[in-house]
């Protein structure tokens, strides 16, 4: 699109309308930073959920940034460095190693989810509660997956620019991994084409 705002990714979207900024910010707040009643999943775990869901959708803007904002996370959380990275990598790929069984099978229900709400059996839901999630884990799962179906094909359809070396995502993830996504202290705009 020849008049969408030269920012890189939802950042574009964004632009197009404060309003429009506001209600995204404050949805990505909701599902991946503040408290989730009855919900067990740090916020790393989200943010985990969040790059798994873009990556299947093909959304490389937002699986990169999302992959950026739980790498930060987890360094905050005590996880070092190459560690993170290799989680977030192997999630890019589709794979789901080195995660918890409750991680695998909410990752794997936000990604029925991703494909088709209707494809989602209540034998994936009773096998992620045996694994250790709470009801509250499955419907963040849902909700997130939905959420980012939206905020990708947001991206790609307005063929908002990305960034081709996801280190330019860096200070925005610490921003992030500190304020949340709606605090005016992140600032941080990935500027690289």
């Amino acid at each position: 699109m020849d008049d969408l705002p030269d920012f890189p990714g939802i950042l574009a979207a964004m632009m197009i309308s404060p309003d429009l900024a506001s209600v995204l910010r404050s949805l990505a707040d909701t599902l991946l930073v503040k408290p989730f009643p009855g919900a067990t999943l740090t916020r790393s775990d989200r943010e985990l959920i969040a790059t798994a869901v873009s990556a299947g959708n093909d959304c490389f803007y937002c699986m990169d940034t999302h992959a950026a904002f739980a790498e930060a996370l987890l360094q905050h959380e005590g996880c070092g460095a190459s560690r993170s990275r290799d989680l977030t990598d192997d999630l890019k790929l589709g794979l789901l190693t080195g995660l918890s069984a409750k991680m695998r099978y909410l990752i794997r229900i936000a990604l029925i989810v991703r494909d088709s709400g209707r494809k989602l059996a209540s034998r994936n839901v009773a096998a992620a509660i045996q694994s250790g999630a709470s009801n509250a884990d499955v419907q963040l799962a849902v909700l997130i997956a939905s959420a980012f179906c939206m905020y990708n094909r947001m991206v790609d359809g307005f063929r908002a620019r990305t960034p081709s070396d996801p280190a330019v995502f860096q200070e925005r993830a610490q921003q992030i991994a500190v304020f949340g996504y709606s605090d005016s202290r992140v600032t941080a705009v990935p500027t690289a084409a």
